[in-house]
């Protein structure tokens, strides 16, 4: 028989807390999830900067951002990429919403992810739209918001 004294161990001479934790105590703990250090929503500038790079990083093809703050309210900047197949604009999508959300973005809104012909992400300031070549042709959103193609950049994937 062990002889357990005040401030022991279950094992006896081990110090108190030392021994393993129960599978409650892990499930506990597993489900604890801290709270983010600064609750502040990421600037626009970020945002685009981190939509941007996961797109890059995701190859992304022919990127497209286009400046609205001089042409609606409802956003300052939106981003128009392409991918080459259904599983491919899925994907793309998928890494943008993961980045966004680690990057402390709240409240985005997803649209068009079960068919992935055309995927809407609303970020707030910022909206992304992925789509298909053949469904990005035909609804051509870059001449609808950029008659001239006067401020568009183009990226190079």
């Amino acid at each position: 028989m062990l002889d357990v004294g005040p401030g022991q161990g279950v094992r006896g001479g081990e110090p108190k807390g030392s021994a393993a934790l129960t599978t409650t105590a892990l499930s506990r703990a597993a489900r604890f999830k801290p709270e983010p250090v600064s609750k502040a929503l990421p600037s626009p500038e970020e945002t685009l900067r981190q939509v941007l790079v996961s797109l890059d990083d995701m190859k992304a093809e022919d990127t497209v951002s286009i400046d609205l703050r001089t042409k609606t309210a409802f956003a300052d900047t939106m981003v128009v990429t392409s991918g080459r197949s259904q599983r491919h604009v899925g994907s793309i999508a998928d890494r943008v919403l993961d980045d966004l959300r680690k990057a402390g973005c709240r409240h985005l809104k997803v649209e068009g992810m079960p068919n992935c012909d055309w995927v809407l992400i609303d970020a707030g300031d910022v909206i992304v739209h992925v789509f298909r070549p053949e469904v990005r042709d035909f609804y051509n959103l870059e001449k609808m918001w950029e008659p001239g193609s006067v401020g568009a950049k183009r990226r190079t994937s």
